[in-house]
């Protein structure tokens, strides 16, 4: 089926701020795509072939919109973003605003009208395209922060659609999201949605609230009152926790190529007796800085034995904002004192690798660390501590997770902690360390069972099976 342009409709159009393909530059200067990682593309690339679907998203560079086109066999339509939207829309509102916002403010948060003014120029880019793409009928499945206000823009334009909204962030308690100067927007966009998805109950009950507060809407358990110009319908709000895709993990670190290369970062790491791992994206929310305290004053007291390191993975992110700028600063400054103070010649504690790795090298990670270290200070999953489970099969390991994770409701056989409370973290990291094997392998077959019965594609089978079900 064609629209009047001659484009393709499709029955299933997913709406996210990136492209699940990245534009790429060949030998002869050519433009071409490559598959992008992450943990949205991996659960919704199969949802997307099985249902011939669309994908709408911004390539990531400043420029012309690609329009339609295809990409590692997925039908695909790029929007395009000037420098001035790139700059406004996502380094200003988009992560400047809304992420230290609905991150508890650990950061403080800009709140700039011409920023605003771009983001709704924006998502009207995305919902129009959305809708373009959008068969009679079709299911149009929207995706997190930087979207809030596609779901009502695409309703406007195509009331005959089935609308899925999924916030893969935290939602903020109402005192944190009444400071929004938009706000009232931000619930009325969200609420052109049938079905809103968060990562955990909590999450939703904060929406529930914001639409009561904000909006000046009824609710009623899960479902909230609204009435369009077509009338009045209900929005139903609710937790689905996304996941990973277990068991490709656990057969990537079933490769004996990958168990070899665990073996010989040990080697390389000198052969200490204790790995403790720490795998982040260099952000302020991932609680990095009071990891690293916390190891330092372990160091300091005597409490861990001399022969425990710790491997610090930061992912590069967001390098052209000034806050992330300051962190990383910050956070090679503490591993310099740490290393300084306690470390021999060619024999570092922590061992700082400020850069990206394929899943194979993480794989081998997981399996050489004994201790893995998720201590965010807010996180609206974190998948990291998930890929971890998946990827110890043996039963050997241990999870040190932080409470303010979405991962914390599920993987409730992990030491959990506040990872404010610097003492409360260093005890649970000694505990960790000196867990008996016994007792290890009781707590990761639990949290195995856990990652494996719920993965991605439950998640995202539990979500539109939900949606499908929503009354229109």
């Amino acid at each position: 089926m064609s629209n009047a342009a001659g484009a393709r409709l499709h029955d299933f159009v997913v709406v996210a701020s990136r492209l699940p393909v990245d534009r790429v530059e060949g030998p002869d200067g050519e433009a071409g795509w490559r598959p992008s990682p992450g943990g949205l593309v991996t659960a919704l690339e199969p949802v997307l072939r099985e249902a011939s679907g669309v994908w709408v998203g911004w390539s990531g560079d400043a420029g012309p919109a690609p329009g339609a086109f295809e990409a590692n066999g997925l039908d695909l339509v790029g929007v395009g973003l000037s420098a001035e939207q790139v700059r406004d829309f996502y380094e200003g509102f988009c992560n400047a605003t809304v992420w230290p916002l609905y991150h508890d403010v650990i950061a403080r948060p800009r709140f700039d009208r011409r920023w605003w003014e771009a983001y709704v120029t924006v998502n009207r880019l995305f919902a129009a395209a959305a809708a373009a793409a959008a068969a009679p009928g079709a299911t149009v499945w929207v995706h997190d922060y930087q979207l809030q206000l596609v779901p009502r823009m695409v309703r406007e334009q195509r009331a005959d659609v089935r609308i899925g909204f999924f916030n893969h962030i935290p939602f903020p308690g109402y005192e944190l999201f009444a400071q929004l100067p938009w706000r009232r927007q931000v619930v009325e966009g969200l609420l052109g949605a049938d079905l809103v998805g968060f990562q955990r109950r909590a999450d939703a009950t904060n929406f529930l609230r914001a639409c009561r507060r904000a909006a000046g809407l009824p609710t009623r358990g899960q479902a909230i009152g609204v009435r369009d110009s077509d009338g009045a319908r209900e929005v139903h709000a609710a937790a689905f926790p996304i996941s990973i895709d277990s068991a490709a993990l656990e057969a990537i670190a079933r490769r004996d190529e990958v168990r070899k290369r665990a073996e010989d970062i040990r080697l390389a790491l000198g052969r200490p007796d204790v790995v403790l791992l720490g795998i982040d994206r260099l952000d302020y929310t991932k609680g990095i800085l009071h990891r690293l305290n916390a190891y330092g004053e372990l160091l300091d007291e005597g409490r861990l034995g001399p022969r425990v390191v710790l491997v610090q993975v930061a992912s590069p992110s967001r390098e052209r904002v000034e806050a992330y700028r300051a962190l990383r600063d910050e956070v090679e400054l503490t591993v310099s004192r740490i290393n300084g103070e306690h470390a021999l010649v060619g024999s570092p504690l922590v061992h700082y690798l400020h850069q990206s790795y394929p899943r194979e090298e993480m794989a081998a990670l997981y399996l050489a660390a004994d201790v893995m270290l998720v201590t965010p200070l807010r996180d609206g999953m974190n998948l990291v501590a998930k890929e971890y489970v998946a990827c110890r099969c043996d039963g050997g390991g241990a999870l040190v997770l932080s409470e303010f994770t979405g991962a914390a409701d599920e993987l409730t056989s992990a030491f959990l902690v506040n990872p404010h409370d610097i003492d409360g973290l260093k005890d649970a990291i000694v505990r960790a360390v000196t867990i008996s094997p016994a007792e290890a392998r009781r707590r990761m077959r639990s949290m195995g069972r856990q990652v494996r019965e719920h993965d991605v594609a439950y998640w995202a089978a539990s979500f539109l099976d939900t949606l499908k079900q929503t009354p229109g």
